[in-house]
């Protein structure tokens, strides 16, 4: 149901050491959610990477990083990505590993076509997986009706609304719709195109501001460039809670993201910020 090829033997083995998970598990549940909790607490969502490529690069073609390329970014200089390129290496680390399913592109609310997230079979149930947003955990998705899925910090409801589109809810979160599902495989080469897009000055996404998001110490944890003073902002049962950055900005949110400090230095000064 999918032509995106799966990573490489040796590097769906490095990410896994990375991980701290065994070689090769079995593409069960049980892995499939494991593996959600890994990343969302080793890769952070950040947008100063395409940023600083995108100041690099005169064409958008030159600037999406896709499977290996988004992990060996990752290893140099502990980046991540938006959802486009989160999820299609995140795929592509489930490919190798045997599981079923394809890539989607989704709306969220009047913005259509702006978002990705994975739909994966096992046992004949779909499951919804979504490391570019993130979601937190692998949600079920209903025939009919409604699922509900219980994560460290959100209880997700995935609601079916017409054929081959859900809504995705989250609570306790400021912005309880997080976006609607639509559930139709995209080929591979539209997906690449929809990437290449997303790099664009006038359809591109998150390339005016620097955020990154990641689990940290089991707490959820954010940067935005636009919020001043600058600061982490940390969210505790929905609430958010501000931490004023110091003198060195860049340097407090490479250790707490696992960031190269230059590559976020570079991110700022292309926005005409101070970090």
């Amino acid at each position: 149901m999918t032509n995106t090829a799966p990573l490489p033997t040796s590097l769906c083995r490095r990410i896994l050491l990375h991980f701290g998970m065994r070689p090769q598990p079995p593409p069960t549940l049980e892995t499939l959610q494991l593996l959600v909790a890994r990343y969302t607490r080793i890769v952070p969502w950040e947008s100063a990477s395409r940023i600083a490529r995108r100041a690099r690069h005169e064409s958008a073609a030159d600037c999406a990083v896709l499977g290996a390329a988004f992990w060996q970014s990752h290893f140099d200089t502990g980046s991540g990505g938006t959802c486009y390129e989160s999820n299609y290496a995140f795929w592509g680390l489930l490919r190798r590993l045997g599981y079923a399913g394809y890539l989607t592109i989704n709306d969220m609310g009047e913005n259509v076509g702006c978002h990705s997230a994975i739909v994966v079979w096992l046992d004949g149930q779909k499951w919804l997986v979504d490391v570019g947003l993130p979601l937190y955990a692998a949600l079920p998705i209903p025939v009919s009706g409604a699922s509900e899925t219980d994560s460290p910090f959100f209880r997700y409801t995935m609601q079916a609304q017409t054929i081959n589109r859900y809504a995705i809810l989250r609570e306790p979160h400021p912005q309880r719709d997080a976006f609607q599902l639509v559930d139709e495989p995209v080929a591979d080469e539209m997906y690449r195109r929809a990437t290449v897009r997303d790099y664009q000055p006038k359809t591109g996404l998150f390339l005016q501001e620097v955020v990154i998001n990641k689990v940290v110490d089991e707490q959820l944890w954010r940067f935005h460039s636009d919020v001043r003073p600058l600061c982490l902002q940390q969210f505790v049962a929905g609430e958010r809670q501000d931490q004023k950055l110091g003198d060195d900005p860049a340097a407090e949110l490479a250790a707490k993201f696992g960031m190269s400090r230059d590559m976020l230095v570079e991110a700022m000064v292309i926005l005409g910020a101070a970090c």
